[in-house]
């Protein structure tokens, strides 16, 4: 049986790339859903019904709780599924300094945002073949410190290179990992993470669809690195070629005005 498995599949990007991935991988047997929203599940289970006739297995589960990967594991060993791709991109972000955030905010972004998608990954690895894709929603914010995005940021640098490690360990075995890095997406990413309030961040939001397709396209590729927007390659070249004391510099500089230390 050849599958799918995407995390955050009720809204966002995880949402956008189970609308896609059947457009790509055409002989799918079954999508596996992962998120907390039942409705929304259900309604992108409907849709992918309706649209491409793929069967949906749905997981409405927390991935800070191990109930999820005690049911994943019992349907995977049972079921012995081939996992074609895996997305994982389910995560949140938080908008304001550290000391503005609530220590359980930034100690559950970084369970979700690293330790769960670690752990569902090292989960899925042995149900994969030669050919399978894992990508992982990283972001630009890894490619610097993001001051008014701490906790966030260094997530998605962890993301980020941890995909690009894995990806050399698992060559040998014909499966390929894509680290996707956006900047600002226009998804509900802000309701929780907050309003930018910077104008140019704003200028360069770009639409889910749009980044999902570049990456899709990137994976098949068997790119390392998925980055949509020439703004954004443009950034990751600059940091690469500046002293982090510039670096440094420029990100507060970007950031003075979208956090307070007090």
């Amino acid at each position: 049986m050849r599958i799918a498995v995407i995390t955050g599949a009720s809204m966002g990007l995880g949402r956008e790339f189970a609308r896609q991935i059947p457009k790509c991988y055409r002989s799918l047997d079954e999508i596996w859903l992962i998120a907390r929203n039942t409705d929304k599940l259900e309604e992108v289970k409907q849709e992918l019904t309706s649209v491409n006739g793929v069967y949906c297995r749905l997981y409405n589960s927390d991935l800070l709780q191990d109930e999820v990967y005690n049911h994943l594991q019992r349907d995977m060993e049972a079921l012995k599924p081939d996992i074609r791709i895996l997305v994982n991109a389910a995560g949140f972000g938080k908008n304001a300094s550290v000391m503005a955030t609530d220590v359980k905010i930034l100690t559950d972004m970084i369970q979700l945002n690293c330790q769960a998608l670690t752990r569902l990954t090292s989960q899925c690895i042995p149900f994969m073949s030669g050919g399978s894709r894992i990508v992982n929603l990283a972001s630009a914010a890894a490619f610097a410190p993001q001051p008014g995005a701490a906790v966030y940021a260094a997530t998605k640098a962890y993301v980020l290179n941890y995909s690009r490690a894995l990806g050399k360990e698992l060559a040998e075995n014909g499966i390929f990992v894509t680290a996707v890095c956006p900047g600002p997406v226009d998804t509900n990413f802000f309701d929780t993470a907050g309003t930018l309030k910077i104008p140019a961040k704003q200028k360069l939001m770009a639409k889910p669809e749009q980044v999902v397709r570049k990456a899709l396209l990137d994976v098949r590729r068997r790119r390392s690195i998925s980055i949509y927007g020439a703004a954004m390659k443009g950034a990751k070249l600059a940091v690469r070629l500046s002293p982090d004391r510039v670096t440094d510099w420029v990100m507060n500089r970007m950031n003075n005005k979208e956090y307070n230390v007090r």
